[in-house]
């Protein structure tokens, strides 16, 4: 089962310009079925409950976002995970791009 979260109704801001998503030996990982590499991207996702940092995973092009842009998030996608004691949610999407007419206050 896929989670999906619905980004319409939220702000989303880059916080951090996208970095490769790197392995534990610094090699840039890329999807297992279609070879594409992998990418980070820290945002900042704001609603009427308040704000959360989170980091989305996105595959192929590096995304042409930078720091302070509101940005739209295409299929956000949840995945929990819990390894050695350890868990959390990981954050995947399709593409990040610049909001059409949108820009971040200062």
């Amino acid at each position: 089962m896929k989670l999906y979260v619905d980004t319409q109704s939220k702000q989303v801001q880059v916080t951090r310009d996208p970095e490769p998503k790197n392995d534990q030996n610094g090699n840039q990982r890329s999807e297992k079925n279609t070879g594409r590499l992998m990418w980070s991207t820290q945002v900042f996702v704001l609603d009427e409950t308040g704000g959360e940092i989170i980091t989305i995973t996105t595959a192929g092009e590096k995304p042409g976002v930078t720091v302070g842009q509101l940005v739209a998030v295409e299929q956000l996608e949840a995945i929990p995970w819990a390894t050695n004691g350890r868990n959390g949610v990981a954050f995947r999407a399709i593409s990040l791009k610049p909001k059409a007419g949108a820009s971040a206050a200062k």
